[in-house]
């Protein structure tokens, strides 16, 4: 089998981030993880992108975790955290982009790519989604404190003992009435659904939606030791929101510069 590939694509303002490797379900391997952080800081760097949008190819799979075949090279407890703290730097690339993120899950979304999709920021699925990590029942490996904590904030703490715990897949409609899923589409609608929601996110306050994801972020993984005043003063201090004052009070469009 390949090494696969993550791809990273440009149009207009939205980025696409293509997790390639649909021979093995999109089975993430070492060159495909240092992909997706090198596409990370690429995108963490570009105002002039908007949103982003992660895929898998195939149409069968959005990601199915960790190649198995890699596992065999951790052989203790601290290689055991090696590889949990490689895992937590791509996860954490992708929910830190000060872009929106909206996973498009057609097909199997496991272990990692379960915790991928709960790190981003909206979901869209097809019928033929299934979400679920169920790694009690195969390699008996666990996740990270960090992780776990993602995917009770996705799903809650009774869903994620179910995916954890009895190694249930949840499936697309229940993804959707828990909310972790904001729209379940057919596979031929699922691109014109995606670019109706990037078409959203692209006509609000990039500073304003930044901000939200942020101190949202910050809630989940429990960093509120600070007040947000870093965030709140960025937003109050913007030119865009001088813009946007300006704007409403002349009943107009406001121009948005991400500044």
């Amino acid at each position: 089998m390949s090494a696969g590939r993550v791809s990273l694509d440009v149009d207009g303002r939205v980025a696409t981030l293509t997790f390639d490797r649909p021979e093995a379900h999109n089975a993430m391997t070492w060159a495909m993880y240092d992909e997706l952080s090198a596409a990370c800081e690429r995108l963490s760097g570009n105002r002039d992108v908007g949103a982003v949008l992660l895929r898998g190819a195939g149409g069968r799979a959005f990601i199915s975790g960790t190649d198995i075949s890699q596992f065999t090279a951790i052989s203790n407890g601290e290689s055991g955290l090696g590889y949990e703290a490689r895992i937590e730097a791509c996860i954490a690339a992708v929910e830190r982009l000060p872009q929106p993120t909206v996973a498009l899950v057609d097909g199997w979304a496991v272990g990692f790519g379960l915790v991928l999709a709960a790190a981003c920021d909206f979901r869209l699925a097809t019928p033929a989604a299934r979400f679920g990590a169920p790694i009690a029942r195969t390699v008996g490996n666990c996740l990270s404190l960090a992780n776990t904590r993602r995917l009770v904030a996705a799903v809650g703490p009774s869903v994620a003992k179910r995916i954890l715990m009895l190694s249930e897949m949840v499936a697309a409609d229940e993804a959707l009435r828990a909310g972790f899923v904001l729209d379940v589409v057919e596979p031929d609608a699922l691109d014109t659904r995606a670019a109706r929601l990037a078409g959203t996110l692209l006509s609000h306050a990039p500073l304003t939606l930044r901000a939200a994801k942020e101190m949202i972020r910050r809630i989940v993984q429990g960093e509120t030791d600070g007040d947000g005043a870093d965030l709140v003063a960025e937003v109050y201090g913007s030119g865009d929101f001088k813009r946007g004052v300006r704007s409403f009070i002349d009943k107009t469009q406001p121009d948005w510069e991400s500044r």
